[in-house]
């Protein structure tokens, strides 16, 4: 292309080239037109000129070759202004016909936009359903381990005013109106339920966060609470930056860790429940990532949630407990 530019002349129609600078446009610009328009017409030189109006590599004036043989096929005795005018007609109208072009060219992507878009919001809605699904489940499992909690407590509340009556001396009828009183039917066919299905995993986290509490229940109840919210925030830190290896690996010899949950043997079942295990000849127990499961984690979030603010959690959970010496 540069040697074409600088050693090529160009043959070029006279009275076209005149129109040209008529209309303002610069001799070089000009005879680069007709050259690559063949000299065809006023309007196709325009058209050439408004499509490369920006190769500056035009700039540079040609070799000319005027031709007494090249007619142009619509000459034209116009005015200056005249020129200029039809030149900014030409012009006028091939933007249009860009704008009009790139109009529909952003139609299109305002429609794949939108495309995308109503399809992202779908995924989120349901997203956003299954969450909200899980959670009210979640939440109802909650309560009614609350509900049986309260139940159980009663129970063992009104044992022990029978137990205080009988140390008074009261009559046996205020006994048995005590009893029938409290100590509905209804109690004791929650006590005889059939056995359960195979326990979920939400269900063996909980169990092992009872069982915890239960075993250790002649503690300072803070101690326990300490142990609950170290869980959490190790499931926390592996639920929210499962990429990050540092939030998936406990040292087992970390002197707080062994204190507040690696002493307990409840407390590594619960991690393995979660999907951690101790590797090979280490001292470190770890979550690989493969193994990473939200859901789960979030799960177990929940349930270490429950038994912290939870003051029933945990709280007599067999007959056995129910009836203290």
């Amino acid at each position: 292309m540069a040697a074409h530019i600088e050693n090529d002349a160009v043959e070029v129609n006279r009275e076209l080239l005149k129109e040209l600078e008529d209309m303002g446009f610069s001799m070089a610009r000009a005879a680069w037109a007709l050259h690559h328009s063949g000299n065809s017409s006023l309007e196709e030189a325009v058209n050439w000129i408004i499509d490369h109006e920006s190769d500056s590599q035009f700039e540079k004036m040609p070799l000319m070759e005027f031709n007494i043989e090249i007619e142009s096929p619509n000459p034209y005795d116009d005015t200056a202004e005249t020129s200029q005018a039809r030149a900014k007609e030409l012009m006028e109208q091939a933007r249009k016909l860009r704008e009009e072009e790139e109009t529909k060219r952003e139609r299109e992507r305002e429609k794949e936009r939108i495309r995308a878009g109503k399809e992202m919001m779908e995924t989120k809605r349901i997203a956003e359903e299954n969450e909200r699904r899980r959670n009210i489940a979640l939440r109802k499992a909650e309560k009614d381990e609350e509900k049986k909690a309260r139940e159980k407590i009663m129970v063992k509340v009104n044992e022990d005013k029978l137990k205080r009556k009988r140390r008074l001396g009261l009559t046996t009828e205020t006994e048995s109106a005590s009893t029938s009183t409290h100590v509905s039917p209804l109690n004791t066919k929650r006590v005889v339920m059939s056995p359960p299905s195979r326990a979920s995993k939400a269900e063996e986290m909980r169990e092992c966060l009872r069982s915890l509490r239960r075993n250790h229940k002649d503690e300072d109840p803070r101690i326990t609470r300490k142990t609950f919210e170290t869980l959490l925030t190790i499931v926390r830190n592996a639920a929210n930056k499962p990429g990050e290896e540092r939030y998936r690996r406990i040292r087992l010899t970390n002197r707080l860790f062994h204190e507040r949950v690696g002493r307990y043997s409840q407390g590594i079942e619960f991690l393995e429940f979660c999907g951690f295990n101790r590797e090979d000849g280490s001292e470190f127990f770890y979550l690989p990532y493969r193994d990473v499961d939200i859901n789960r984690l979030r799960d177990a979030a929940f349930q270490l949630n429950a038994a912290i603010t939870n003051p029933f959690f945990g709280l007599l959970s067999t007959e056995a407990e129910d009836r203290e010496q």
